[in-house]
């Protein structure tokens, strides 16, 4: 049997109401980010039934699938586009993040040659240092953008946690505001979006203390997981086990914990560690770092860790389970984001969905 993604379209569905709620509360808008499980159709779906306002990819090719499959919600491309695929993003995205002018003049000039008009967020760069403006640059941009034609200019935002680790704060999205606020004033026009960050801003929405005319969250870890790993909790009220991962065993031995002869590099040019534990009864399941990033999941039966993973075999130290683990059985995993990323996409692992009117197997899209 193939490892299966066990998928819980109810208690995604559940978690995006729950954070659709808390948002309008305060009068934010939200958009469902689909590429942590690379849009897959019936995720999608849970999370438009969960009331979001709009989606959101990093990958023209989910969102040109999430057309395809007939999901009409506004659309925002979340990665700066690339200027070889402008034509694509007129034809499928509604609003597009930019920082720099010289795409935003080639999305003008190919939506106007389409006789459209692309909706354009700047991104300011308020201190993580990923994408984004630096401030003292984002009036001549909003300048330049406003003037174009086949463009409108429908807000301003940003991004943190991703590269630099840095917390939304009220600081930091003070500023974008306050930004916002002096933009419109040289525009004399009021922006439509304060967009201020993802899953991470949540918690500052949760203690009141998002800054005011913060009026739009990119939410995805969120919906998905319940978790917030940039703060490094999980968020009250929401399910963290809508996903779970599942493997047979194909080996169940008791062998050496510490390997017998001289110690090089394994297949992906590291230099393992071990410790000498004596004799240790060991599962090998079928999950590798082809199928999965090891690195983002656990396993969910306690006294049960993760001795090390090649291509095709992840090796688990079974001495301590909880339960009696026999050949044939399956092993349930938690994931973290990145796992859930890597799952997803990956044609090795069967998708099982569970919940609403589905309960039933689809290893594709």
């Amino acid at each position: 049997m193939s490892p299966s993604l066990q998928i819980n379209v109810d208690k995604i569905q559940y978690n995006t109401a729950t954070i659709v709620e808390r948002c309008r509360r305060q009068s934010i808008s939200v958009l469902g980010v689909t590429k942590g499980f690379t849009a897959i159709e019936q995720i999608v779906q849970a999370v438009v039934e969960g009331g979001v306002d709009g989606l959101a990819d990093s990958r023209m090719e989910n969102i040109i699938e999430m057309r395809d499959r007939g999901f009409h919600l506004p659309i925002t491309l979340l990665r700066i586009p690339r200027l070889s695929d402008v034509l694509n993003v007129i034809g499928y995205v509604d609003t597009s993040v930019n920082s720099e002018f010289t795409v935003i003049q080639a999305l003008a000039d190919a939506a106007r040659t389409r006789g459209r008009v692309h909706q354009v967020i700047l991104m300011i760069d308020v201190g993580d240092l990923r994408e984004g403006l630096l401030q003292e640059n984002a009036f001549r941009a909003a300048v330049q953008t406003a003037k174009l034609q086949g463009v409108k200019l429908v807000g301003l935002g940003t991004n943190m946690g991703c590269f630099g680790g840095v917390l939304p704060s009220t600081d930091n999205l003070g500023l974008l505001v306050r930004l916002t606020r002096a933009i419109e004033h040289r525009l004399g026009s009021q922006l439509e979006v304060v967009s201020g960050g993802g899953t991470s801003s949540l918690l500052l929405l949760e203690n009141g203390l998002l800054p005011s005319g913060i009026n739009q969250l990119r939410i995805g870890e969120g919906i998905l997981l319940g978790t917030d790993t940039t703060n490094q909790r999980s968020i009250p009220g929401l399910h963290q086990d809508a996903f779970r991962l599942q493997a047979e065993v194909i080996e169940l031995k008791e062998k050496p914990s510490l390997p017998i002869g001289e110690i090089g590099r394994d297949a992906f040019g590291n230099i393992p560690q071990f410790v000498d534990l004596g004799n240790r009864k060991r599962a090998i399941v079928a999950l590798g770092r082809q199928d999965v990033n090891i690195e983002g999941i656990w396993p969910l039966t306690a006294g049960i860790t993760i001795i090390g993973a090649s291509s095709d075999h992840l090796i688990l130290d079974v001495t301590d389970s909880e339960t009696d683990i026999r050949m044939g059985n399956e092993i349930a995993f938690g994931l973290t984001y990145s796992g859930l990323l890597s799952a997803s996409q990956s044609r090795y692992i069967a998708k099982v969905f569970i919940g609403g009117r589905y309960d039933r197997t689809n290893t594709g899209h």
